[in-house]
C-alpha cells in the first residue's frame, strides 16, 4: 500500500457535538486504497508546525474518493482544521498505519467498541464488518455524536460517564450491565479503556485487538515518538517498543503492555 502526499480539498465540515468536528475531504488517491482503522495525517498552514496531526478515518467512501474525519479540538492545529470550510485546500499523507483485521471476525460474534475520540474509526470498521456484531460506546454525557450512523449497522448499547443516557459508567459496565457475550473484541479508545478491555478478554477467552491513541509525530515510524511498550523486540529500535504509528495503531491486546 502507498502512501500519498497530496494537497486535497475539503468538501464539507460540520460541527457534531462541542469541540467535535466532521469533515469530509476529497482525495480519490488515498479512499481508493484507505481501510478501516488506518489514519491520515494533515498538515497546517502555519510554518512554525512542522509536524502533521494524525486523525483515525471515520469513513471511507472509495466510489466517490471521499475520506470523513471526526476530530476533536485540542490544540491550535485542530483549531485551524475546525476553520476549513468547503473548497479550502488541505495537504494530507495516508493512508497510515495498519487497519482492524476484519477477515479475523468471519463466523464470530464481535464487540465493536468506542471510546470518546475512538468512536469514530470505529464507524467504517462497523459498515464494512460483516457477520454478527454489537456496538458499545462510550461517551462523557448525552453529546452522543456519531450514535445514529453506528445504529444504522446493528445494535448499539451505550454508557456515559454523568448517566445521562444508557449506562452510567464505562463501556465495561454497559457490557456487563447488559450481559453481552462475544468472541472478538474491536476497539479504539484512550488508554484506561483499552487497558481494561485487554483485561476483561483475557479473563473471558476472546480474542482482542486494540487501536492505541497516542499523540504521533511523523505519521510513518522513524522519529520514535510514538513508541509502546512491547513483549517483543522492535527491529528498527532493538528494545521491547512497538511503534504506533507504523507497526499500529491496531495491535493484538497480547503484543502490547498497556
Amino acid at each position: 500500500m502507498a502512501k500519498v502526499k497530496e494537497t486535497a480539498s475539503v468538501i464539507s465540515q460540520e460541527m457534531l457535538a462541542e469541540g467535535i468536528y466532521s469533515m469530509w475531504i476529497h482525495t480519490e488517491a488515498i479512499a481508493s486504497q484507505a481501510v478501516p482503522g488506518q489514519f491520515i495525517d494533515l498538515y497546517t498552514k502555519d510554518g512554525s508546525k512542522l509536524l502533521p496531526r494524525p486523525i483515525s478515518l471515520c469513513e471511507i467512501d472509495r466510489e466517490g474518493g471521499r475520506l470523513r474525519i471526526v476530530y476533536r479540538v485540542a490544540g491550535a492545529g485542530t483549531e485551524e482544521f475546525s476553520h476549513y470550510q468547503a473548497g479550502d485546500p488541505v495537504d494530507i499523507l495516508g493512508p497510515l498505519g495498519n487497519g482492524f483485521p476484519l477477515e479475523e471476525a468471519e463466523g464470530k460474534r464481535v464487540f465493536l467498541i468506542g471510546g470518546g475520540i475512538g468512536v469514530p474509526p470505529m464507524l467504517e470498521t462497523a459498515k464494512q464488518l460483516k457477520g454478527e456484531k454489537q456496538m458499545i460506546l462510550g461517551y462523557r454525557d448525552s453529546q452522543m455524536f456519531l450514535k445514529n450512523e453506528f445504529e444504522a449497522c446493528g445494535p448499539v448499547a451505550v454508557a456515559t460517564e454523568d448517566g445521562s443516557a444508557g449506562t452510567r459508567g464505562n463501556v465495561l459496565d454497559a457490557i456487563r450491565s447488559q450481559g453481552l457475550e462475544g468472541d472478538l473484541i474491536f476497539a479504539c479508545g484512550p488508554t484506561p479503556m483499552l487497558r481494561a478491555l485487554k483485561a476483561y478478554a483475557a479473563e473471558k477467552g476472546m480474542e482482542c485487538f486494540l487501536s492505541l491513541e497516542e499523540k504521533m509525530a511523523c505519521g510513518i515510524g522513524a522519529c520514535l515518538a510514538c513508541v509502546c511498550q512491547s513483549k517483543e523486540v522492535d527491529d528498527h529500535s532493538h528494545v521491547h517498543n512497538k511503534r504506533i504509528c507504523k507497526d499500529g495503531p491496531v495491535f493484538r491486546a497480547e503484543e502490547v503492555e498497556l
